[in-house]
C-alpha cells in the first residue's frame, strides 16, 4: 500500500469532543479550505450536478479530447487502487484517502515520502507550487544501455472535507511546468466522493471502473485502458 499507518495514524473518532487544540488545527484547516474551494479539487458537497463526469467511485473526472484513463490493480486483491490520467507525453496518477477531521495529512505525508525516497539513494526537493507546498522527487534509474540517471516524480496534495487526494506527476510534466499545465488544470476540477462511513484515516477510498448507466459527457470521453499493476513509484512514500 502506498502510505503505510504512521504515528498519527488512528481510527477516526465522530463523537470524540473537540480539544481547543483541535479547534486550532480546525481553523487553520478551515482557511486552507476556503483556497481549496476555490480553486480545487472538490468535494462532492460543493459541484451542483454530477453529469458529465467520468464515475470512478471515490472520483469524478471531467474528460478532455485526447486523455486516456489508466485503472491500476493491486496484484495481491485485485483491487482498483488508483487512477492515472495520460496526457500529450506525460502522467498524472491519482489517489484519494480518508483523513480526520482536524487535521490534513499532506505535511505527515511529505515528510515520509521523503524518507522513503532518501531510502532508495534518491533527492527530495520542497517547492512552491500551484497547489501550496509539493515535492520533487529523484530516483536513480539504469538505461538500457547502461547508462546511469535518475526518474523524477513531482508530489502534489490537497487536503479536504475529512480526505486527502495526492497527484504524483510524471513525464515531462514532472519537472517541466509548461508540460504540467493541463494536467494540473484537470487535478483542479477533480472531485473527491468521500461517502459517510468511518473509515481510518489514510485508508483508500474505493475506485471502481465507470458504470454502464454514467451520464453522457458533454465532451469527447478519455479512452479508458485496460485495469493494469500500479507502477513502480506508486512504492515511494
Amino acid at each position: 500500500m502506498v502510505f503505510g499507518r504512521g504515528r498519527k495514524a488512528k481510527q477516526e473518532q465522530l463523537t470524540e469532543p473537540e480539544t481547543p487544540e483541535a479547534a486550532a488545527v480546525g481553523s487553520a484547516a478551515a482557511s486552507a479550505g476556503d483556497f481549496r474551494v476555490s480553486k480545487g479539487p472538490f468535494d462532492v458537497s460543493e459541484i451542483q450536478s454530477q453529469d458529465g463526469y467520468v464515475d470512478l467511485g471515490a472520483l469524478l473526472i471531467a474528460p478532455r479530447e485526447g486523455l486516456q484513463l489508466r485503472l491500476e490493480v493491486e496484484e495481491a486483491t485485485q483491487r482498483v487502487v488508483a487512477v492515472t490520467m495520460d496526457l500529450d507525453g506525460s502522467s498524472l496518477q491519482l489517489q484519494a484517502f480518508a483523513a480526520p477531521r482536524s487535521e490534513g495529512l499532506w505535511e505527515e505525508i511529505r515528510e515520509q515520502i521523503g524518507q522513503s525516497v532518501g531510502s532508495q539513494g534518491g533527492q527530495v526537493e520542497e517547492i512552491q507550487g500551484s497547489f501550496g507546498t509539493e515535492l520533487v522527487a529523484k530516483l536513480p534509474a539504469g538505461g538500457t544501455d547502461g547508462t546511469h540517471g535518475y526518474r523524477a516524480a513531482r508530489f502534489i496534495g490537497v487536503d479536504g472535507p475529512r480526505w486527502f487526494l495526492r497527484g504524483v506527476l510524471g513525464g515531462e510534466a514532472a519537472l517541466d511546468r509548461a508540460a504540467a499545465a493541463a494536467l494540473e488544470d484537470m487535478f483542479r476540477q477533480i472531485v473527491v466522493v468521500r461517502g459517510e462511513n468511518p473509515m481510518p484515516p489514510r485508508d483508500l477510498l474505493q475506485l471502481r471502473l465507470p458504470t454502464d448507466n454514467a451520464a453522457p459527457a458533454p465532451m469527447a470521453a478519455p479512452e479508458l485502458g485496460q485495469p493494469e499493476r500500479g507502477p513502480e513509484i506508486t512504492q515511494i512514500g
